[in-house]
């Protein structure tokens, strides 16, 4: 199945955002490839813009599945690596926060952990955050590829077991070679409604 997306806006606030149906967010590490991931899901190489040097995403952006107003993919800005003076950081961490907490339409959060790295301090903080906010989270491992398949097996384990899940609930992903995409988009068209 295929989930064509279109970018619709940008937003410093949530506020600034019109009124939409349903959302899913995606968070992550500044260089964890939510761009990456988001292109692969619509199966567009230049959707979402990527960026070599971590950080690039500074606002709230939304993307709209087309034929279906208000049904939105929202990406948010990463955690962790923007080299951008504390104010402009602090000020992105309240924008985050007020998304997260005040979007009424917001459905689900898709958190994105780098599948070689596996789940850091600022992974697990966002992690007790969210469910203190009682956010819906799914756990995405990304960059599934620079796994190295003897280590596949172990990896996979290790990082539910760090999460405190079960293996089974850790979708691995890799936008690169196109492994969990398929399913990913499944998910994303269950979870925003968009079968009649």
């Amino acid at each position: 199945m295929s989930l064509a997306l279109r970018f619709l806006q940008s937003a410093s606030d949530a506020k600034q955002l019109p009124d939409s149906r349903c959302e899913v967010a995606l968070i992550g590490r500044s260089n964890v490839g939510k761009s990456s991931l988001l292109n692969a899901v619509a199966n567009r190489k230049s959707l979402a813009r990527t960026s070599k040097a971590p950080g690039a995403t500074r606002l709230l952006n939304i993307f709209e599945v087309e034929g279906k107003p208000g049904h939105w993919l929202v990406d948010l800005p990463g955690y962790g690596f923007a080299k951008a003076p504390k104010a402009d950081r602090h000020h992105w961490q309240q924008m985050m926060n007020g998304y997260l907490i005040d979007r009424p339409t917001l459905t689900q959060v898709l958190l994105l952990i780098d599948g070689l790295v596996g789940p850091t301090s600022l992974d697990m903080q966002t992690i007790e955050w969210l469910t203190h906010h009682n956010v819906a989270l799914r756990p995405i491992a990304t960059k599934a590829d620079k796994v190295k398949s003897s280590r596949r097996s172990t990896r996979r384990n290790e990082l539910a077991q760090d999460l405190g899940i079960a293996s089974g609930d850790v979708l691995w992903t890799s936008a690169a070679k196109g492994q969990g995409i398929p399913e990913l988009r499944a998910e994303l068209a269950a979870t925003l409604k968009l079968h009649p």
